[in-house]
């Protein structure tokens, strides 16, 4: 699981640094990867990078301010003149619908794929048997979300050579063996699948918080994270800017950090007055939460797994 950051700034586009979108890349988990935000240029920015917009199948936007959204028509566009043929999902405020179907109406677009949109309100949005999204409100001038996504528990994987070297030969029961059930053999036998399976490997949290000024919603949905990325519009010392627009200090998303006990913060839409500055935020922010970065466009986070545990 990676995540890659292809827009980092505030508002408008700048020359290092183009407005919020993200790519959670879950190729190796499931075989396709998930949007957050699409601002304007994003499928420029997806050319630099290894990602391959036929294999998206969720879009998920925090809110309809335009950084957020210009560029949602022209990716879904350009996904169908590519021939992606994967159904594409998008979740968003309530708008979302109006927008991209205009946008795609006035222009005449024709998509060769489905695509479904979905006005979501708080709680679970999305759930397989792989993941869970759940979506909370925060606090921006306009409704917005922060998501929260979380893998599910993988059993552990069963042994086979100490099956082997006790004489369990291979079969159709070394599924029911690595569900850690427990199996009759031929010759009579009773094996106790729970001592041939390992720890149950557990399911990493990725939280992505919308714009907001700083809300219990967003210490909630990433309580116990090991990933989280929060806006840092401003550095402290311009709080009270950052209030009068809807934002966080990089000094408040780290207080959320702690306060919801995450593993790694990573800072978002950064203002453009911090260009070749962004040291002052990172400053601010490791003095409370020492395990902060900001983003950078098209720096990639593994979110490595949590140590494994029993049943």
């Amino acid at each position: 699981m990676e995540l890659t950051f292809l827009g980092t700034g505030a508002g408008t586009p700048t020359k290092f640094r183009n407005v919020t979108s993200s790519v959670l890349n879950l190729q190796k988990e499931c075989g396709v990867s998930w949007m957050f935000d699409c601002g304007e240029g994003t499928q420029h920015q997806l050319l630099h990078s290894s990602l391959r917009m036929s294999r998206m199948t969720k879009l998920f936007v925090t809110h309809l301010h335009g950084d957020h959204i210009f560029g949602i028509p022209g990716l879904l566009s350009t996904r169908s003149n590519h021939g992606a043929e994967l159904p594409l999902v998008v979740y968003g405020p309530k708008g979302i619908a109006d927008y991209i179907q205009t946008s795609l109406r006035l222009s005449e677009s024709r998509m060769k794929y489905p695509v479904t949109i979905v006005e979501i309100d708080e709680g679970v949005i999305f759930e397989d048997e792989y993941f869970t999204v759940e979506a909370a409100r925060v606090d921006h001038r306009i409704e917005c979300f922060g998501f929260r996504v979380c893998e599910k528990d993988r059993p552990g994987t069963l042994d086979a050579d100490a099956l082997k070297a006790d004489g369990v030969p291979a079969g159709p029961h070394f599924a029911a063996l690595k569900r850690g059930e427990t199996v009759i053999l031929s010759d009579g036998r009773r094996i106790d699948g729970a001592r041939y399976v390992g720890p149950v490997q557990p399911g990493r949290i990725v939280a992505i918080i919308g714009d907001t000024r700083p809300h219990p919603s967003s210490i909630r949905l990433a309580e116990e994270a090991d990933l989280l990325v929060h806006e840092a519009t401003f550095t402290n010392d311009k709080v009270d800017m950052a209030f009068d627009y809807g934002h966080s200090t990089a000094r408040q998303a780290a207080e959320i950090a702690m306060k919801a006990n995450v593993r790694r913060l990573v800072m978002t839409h950064v203002s453009a007055r911090y260009q070749g500055g962004e040291e002052a935020l990172l400053q601010e922010a490791r003095e409370i939460f020492p395990a902060s970065d900001y983003a950078e466009d098209f720096l990639t986070v593994s979110v490595e797994r949590r140590r494994s545990f029993s049943l």
